[in-house]
């Protein structure tokens, strides 16, 4: 006999299983086979019925309607046990019954507690997704306990290092689930007590996806809906938090050891962890789902050159003129869009700066890490409380003048700051390098254009041009592919003014079809080097190959 079996999970966590023949009519009727007891849910909301070997759903003309994977359906066939149907409060899912002619379980109440031998029965963990889904309900009311728990010895906890404080909850969770004779016995509870501990005194399940080097990037839409970038591709994780307050927490934990907040007034904040991965977070009234947090993570090992090389980012030769551009003291802007690697290429290029150059970085968020013994690192500074105390880029960078840089390294440019980075790269701190989010080299342009006149001093644009012209050298354009991988799609020069118009020199591109192509233009400085044409590309990959032969690379 052919029996379906129903996954519903409600709004608090709340998990039921049905097993029926069906057809099986679910609503908030008392003769419904699977009730829903709920005023958004109607008296027969929705019917499931087989045909031929398909799983049929229908909507009963329901006002709220029945949503299945956030699409409203009227009939949806065939169903499959991916599907997420969404009845009022309740998630479902449904796939036909592999143990036909079990016992059905014919009460649905949504906040009725499930019997702890059907749970044990039923509760086998078919994905990842599912296996935290089971976990929630108990995660929850263990952290509620814990916490509790913890506040009532606030005395003992207050000031205890880290360590300390996570050996006391430890020792309090232990006793509290040695305690709950309520945890069936197929749920796993060590791994529970772990979760439980990360959210309470760390930083819930991201701690996890933190300690896997495969990933790069982390996004909490909301607190049950987590996705991660592996390999350059995104895909949503099994990871899920509490609640939303949990996030809220983990974010104060992050942000208040950099003396910076995050609430209704202030409700967006960017910062850094201790490995210096990058933090955006954003709480409502602005996030309308709930605390929303994205981590870029900090590679455990940084990248370098021949690393490009290897991963097909760039070739020998563009590689070698990126060296020989630095090493001369040409002024570089990388561009390109949000998440293309722009960060990773100025930190690569900027450690390729020759030793005993005095360097001063100036960022945001500190991100870049370089190992060059003169370095000086300068951070921006959010408004304290009483919207006192900011410190922002432009500040920095006219700081940065006075400190007898030789060359300046801005992690990003966004705004006014550029008039200021432009006036130091044309006075004597020629090598300088920044970054600017922009999608072809033309448009870099623009964007400084703009930036400047953000300065607010009145120039005419053909002034901001020519001071851009005389500023600026080499443009790299990175680009991030829909497969995921990042690459350096252009390298420019900046050759002059002609007619009002900066004008550009391709170097080299890169082509879907025949990969990187050198044009066999040579940029201005190297008129003379090496000749021209296919010599010429062979002595810049050279440079490459000897740098990496000697470590400087």
């Amino acid at each position: 006999m052919t029996m379906l079996e129903l996954e519903l999970t409600f709004e608090d966590g709340t998990q039921r299983l049905h097993r029926g023949a069906p057809p099986i009519t679910i609503g908030r009727a008392a003769h419904c086979a699977v009730r829903i007891a709920n005023w958004r849910v109607g008296k027969q909301h929705a019917t499931l019925a087989v045909r031929g070997d398909s799983i049929v759903l229908e909507d009963l003309g329901t006002l709220a309607g029945t949503m299945v994977n956030g699409t409203r359906i009227a009939t949806h066939a065939p169903l499959m046990p991916e599907d997420r149907i969404l009845i009022g409060p309740c998630q479902v899912r449904v796939r036909l019954d592999p143990n036909a002619g079990g016992a059905t379980d014919d009460s649905c109440d949504e906040h009725a507690v499930a019997p702890a031998g059907v749970a044990d029965a039923q509760a086998e963990p078919r994905d990842p997704m599912q296996d935290a889904m089971v976990l929630l309900p108990y995660h929850k009311r263990l952290h509620a306990a814990l916490l509790q728990a913890l506040d009532l010895r606030r005395r003992d906890v207050a000031g205890m290092s880290d360590q300390a404080l996570r050996a006391e909850a430890q020792k309090l969770l232990d006793d509290l689930v040695g305690q709950d004779g309520d945890l069936p016995s197929h749920v796993d509870r060590a791994r529970l007590c772990r979760a439980v501990l990360d959210e309470a005194v760390g930083l819930g399940p991201l701690e996890s996806l933190l300690a896997d080097p495969g990933i790069t990037e982390i996004m909490v839409n909301r607190h049950d809906e987590v996705y991660v970038e592996r390999g350059g591709t995104l895909a949503r994780h099994a990871a899920v938090f509490s609640s939303e307050q949990s996030v809220r927490w983990v974010i104060e934990r992050i942000v208040a050891p950099l003396g910076r907040r995050i609430d209704e007034s202030s409700p967006m904040v960017d910062a850094r962890l201790p490995d210096g991965s990058r933090v955006n977070a954003v709480i409502p009234p602005i996030a309308i789902r709930g605390p929303s947090l994205t981590i870029r993570k900090f590679p455990m090992r940084r990248p370098h050159l021949p690393d490009l090389v290897r991963n097909g980012s760039l070739d020998p030769a563009m590689a070698g003129l990126l060296m020989l551009c630095v090493r001369q003291r040409k002024n570089i802007v990388v561009s390109g869009g949000t998440g293309s690697g722009k960060t990773t290429l100025l930190n690569i290029l900027s450690n390729t700066i020759p030793d005993g150059e005095r360097i001063v970085t100036i960022e945001d968020a500190a991100e870049l890490r370089l190992h060059h013994e003169h370095l000086v690192s300068l951070e921006a500074r959010p408004p304290n409380l009483e919207g006192r105390g900011r410190v922002d880029i432009r500040d920095l960078v006219r700081n940065a003048l006075r400190m007898r840089p030789d060359r300046i390294v801005v992690g990003e440019c966004r705004g006014a700051e550029a008039f200021d980075m432009l006036t130091a790269m044309n006075t004597g701190h020629e090598g300088s390098l920044t970054t600017l989010h922009a999608n072809s080299p033309r448009d870099a342009l623009g964007r400084l254009e703009a930036m400047t006149l953000m300065a607010g001093l009145d120039l005419p644009l053909a002034v901001v041009r020519e001071h851009i012209a005389s500023s600026i050298d080499i443009l790299v354009q990175q680009a991030r592919l829909s497969d995921g991988r990042r690459l350096v799609t252009a390298i420019v020069e900046v050759t002059g003014m002609e007619s009002g118009r900066i004008q550009l020199q391709e170097l080299f591109r890169y082509d879907p079809v025949r990969g990187f192509v050198d044009t066999g233009l040579r940029p201005t400085f190297m008129d003379g080097w090496q000749g021209d044409g296919p010599d010429a590309r062979g002595a810049l990959a050279a440079v490459y190959t000897n740098a990496v032969q000697d470590g400087s690379a």
